[in-house]
């Protein structure tokens, strides 16, 4: 299932105030057009605060899958661990 970075990115933005956006209308895409405040003392992120906190989450994403690939990379090298044996014990 594919992340919806857009709304992780919101999430990130005025934080401690519960839902304070949703969508202007629901039967369209989930796009930064369609974002409303539902919470006046809420502030709107601008698209490029957005897209900036996108691209964030993305790149810290990206790190982790390097990290796990690399990690069980040397633990294969290094202890001679089995692919089946790196799998039981990282579930994948």
């Amino acid at each position: 299932m594919a992340k919806d970075y857009l709304q992780l990115a919101l999430g990130k933005f005025n934080v401690g105030k519960h839902q304070w956006y949703s969508w202007k209308d629901l039967n369209a895409s989930m796009i930064y057009s369609n974002v409303k405040l539902n919470d006046d003392t809420a502030t709107m992120p601008s698209e490029n605060e957005v897209n900036a906190k996108i691209q964030e989450i993305k790149d810290a994403d990206t790190l982790k899958a390097n990290a796990k690939t690399t990690g069980k990379d040397k633990l294969k090298s290094s202890e001679s661990l089995t692919d089946a044996e790196i799998s039981a014990l990282f579930g994948d």
